[in-house]
């Protein structure tokens, strides 16, 4: 039996470094699909790549998002961590986003292939 399936989105994303007080640019916040992370010292936003962010301070293109589908309950443990795990295993670093419902694992083009793989080995569906 498999575990929890997973999407791979057909865009490709960005990571995004911004100024703590800097305004969100309106083209991300009419995006279909973004996430914003927000600290005293730092504002991270993830985007589809086709979307320039001139005002970056810095940033890291071509990642790819696997989605978890659900919705999964916040009560169920071990989710995040198991997936984690296995990508680690298989050496794929990951960049996670968290929603009230799922989570988004992003990976790095390169390494969209021996993640899926892995994921396959170890009993997730990919989609």
């Amino acid at each position: 039996m498999s575990k929890q399936t997973l999407a791979v989105l057909p865009q490709t994303f960005c990571i995004h470094s911004l100024d703590v007080d800097q305004p969100i640019p309106a083209e991300i916040l009419q995006s279909p699909l973004y996430f914003v992370g927000k600290t005293h010292d730092e504002l991270s936003v993830v985007a589809p790549q086709d979307i320039n962010v001139s005002s970056a301070n810095e940033t890291d293109h071509d990642w790819r998002v696997l989605e978890v589908l659900g919705p999964l309950q916040l009560s169920m443990v071990g989710i995040m961590a198991e997936i984690a795990s296995v990508l680690a295993d298989a050496n794929v670093s990951i960049f996670v986003v968290s929603t009230f419902e799922t989570d988004f694992f992003l990976v790095k083009t390169q390494d969209l292939a021996n993640a899926t793989q892995a994921l396959h080995q170890n009993g997730y569906d990919v989609v």
